[in-house]
């Protein structure tokens, strides 16, 4: 394939390394600056690079969008009036979580096969793509298109060693909402945690090592079986005293943090319910508790 890239922040420069390390060409890189063009064509190994989409060469066959989800709209309109592209050879998806493939309809009516092709995975900004690389392979890629559209997609998360799951158009939104509490809400439950960990003042300098195996015990028991089946700890048997006592001890200690605490007790008050674990009686009793506390 001849791929062009759009948009040289790290989700670009990501995909198209391991675009070009499996044997794909990258024809082109176009952003804003000549700079960041700069920085990925040469990490992706790539001489053609410009602010310009009247770079990307004739010969192209995919145009991958990798700008914010805010600037796809305006470089499909762009790039729909580049002339010399072969619209009806040519593949284009974009890398928006939140954006279904609809945003891509100037493209389409040029011919285009379009598709919206969304990875799975976190990219944070204070890190280099060399240190995001190892994370992007074998994820999958939230997509939505036409059946034409849905094929090519497939060919090219092969093409990165990745899969697809097809993601309803009216549902792109709740899917990216999804994809902030895997990603963004864990970290700041673990933010929360480092919280804890520092008022502990112990002789330990980091909270992670600590928690670790804590941490991956849990994801790895819901993994092999489900959040509900693993859940345990003082809600789960219904230990109304000792959830008391760690609302007294936080309201001492870290008074900031009761109302997280109190929201998430109230969510696995419900899973522990709903699991079976605890009855209707004993939710009424953890709900009181929490709100109680929640309230002062």
């Amino acid at each position: 394939m001849n791929i062009a890239i759009v948009g040289a922040g790290k989700v670009g420069s990501v995909l198209g390394k391991v675009l070009s390390v499996n044997g794909e060409k990258i024809v082109a890189v176009v952003s804003r600056s000549n700079r960041s063009a700069a920085k990925t064509g040469k990490y992706v190994r790539c001489r053609n690079i410009s602010t310009s989409l009247a770079a990307i060469p004739p010969r192209t066959n995919l145009v991958m969008i990798t700008t914010p989800h805010r600037a796809v709209e305006e470089v499909a309109h762009k790039l729909a009036a580049v002339a010399h592209l072969d619209f009806k050879k040519l593949s284009v998806c974009h890398a928006s979580g939140i954006q279904n493939a609809d945003v891509l309809e100037p493209l389409a009516a040029k011919g285009a096969t379009v598709f919206s092709f969304h990875p799975l995975q976190t990219f944070p900004r204070d890190f280099e793509p060399k240190d995001i690389l190892p994370t992007v392979r074998g994820i999958y890629y939230g997509v939505d298109g036409n059946a034409a559209a849905m094929r090519k997609a497939k060919q090219l998360a092969a093409k990165l060693k990745g899969k697809t799951i097809y993601i309803k158009p009216e549902m792109r939104t709740f899917y990216h909402a999804a994809c902030v509490v895997a990603s963004n809400h864990v970290t700041t439950l673990l933010w929360i945690l480092e919280q804890m960990f520092a008022a502990l003042k112990t002789s330990e300098k980091k909270f992670y090592p600590v928690f670790e195996p804590i941490i991956m015990a849990a994801l790895q028991n819901a993994a092999r079986t489900s959040p509900a089946q693993s859940l345990s700890g003082p809600i789960a048997r219904g230990g109304v005293e000792t959830v008391s006592h760690h609302f007294e001890a936080l309201q001492r200690f870290a008074s900031n943090l009761v109302p997280y605490y109190g929201s998430m007790s109230a969510e696995t008050t419900r899973l522990a319910e709903m699991k079976g674990s605890i009855d209707h009686e004993q939710a009424r009793m953890m709900y009181n508790l929490i709100f109680s506390n929640m309230r002062i």
